[in-house]
């Protein structure tokens, strides 16, 4: 067992965990974090996206060990105080979800999008940005709207 201390959604964090732990669990089964999401357990659906020092990982294939020290940020710590992510609301604005399975991950890739390339994004990069991200239920017209919107927003 290991104990791992990190700054989970602003708050710090002391979780004695088993070497082979992954983050997605320590965030969900350790802290009660079920907003991220296990999909595929491969990285392949992207809903177990969280940031890790502002930067986008799948939490599903990495251990929390290795991540001893970091900023995580799961959808949870996005809002601040009652008030919606700029990006949260522009998926609720634009109908960017229809069952919800895929959204924290999708908008965690969109914040992340948005740190990297800016707030200005073209159709195309956005759908060439959510290639590791999927979504079941729609043609991601919406999605991709909201992510346009979101990133005007931020």
């Amino acid at each position: 067992m290991t104990t791992v201390e990190m700054t989970v959604n602003g708050k710090a964090t002391s979780v004695e965990v088993a070497d082979n732990t992954l983050l997605v669990e320590l965030l969900r089964e350790k802290l009660g974090l079920t907003g991220t999401h296990v999909g595929c357990e491969t990285s392949q659906c992207g809903a177990c996206l969280v940031l890790v020092d502002g930067v986008a990982v799948k939490s599903c294939t990495t251990f929390a060990v290795r991540h001893a020290g970091a900023r995580v940020t799961t959808i949870e710590g996005l809002a601040s105080g009652g008030t919606l992510h700029p990006m949260q609301q522009a998926f609720h604005e634009n109908h960017g979800l229809q069952c919800g399975f895929c959204t924290p991950g999708m908008i965690m890739t969109a914040v992340d999008m948005v740190n990297r390339l800016g707030n200005s994004l073209d159709e195309d990069t956005v759908r060439h940005e959510l290639e590791g991200n999927i979504c079941r239920c729609t043609g991601y017209h919406n999605i991709v709207k909201s992510i346009q919107a979101g990133a005007d927003a931020m």
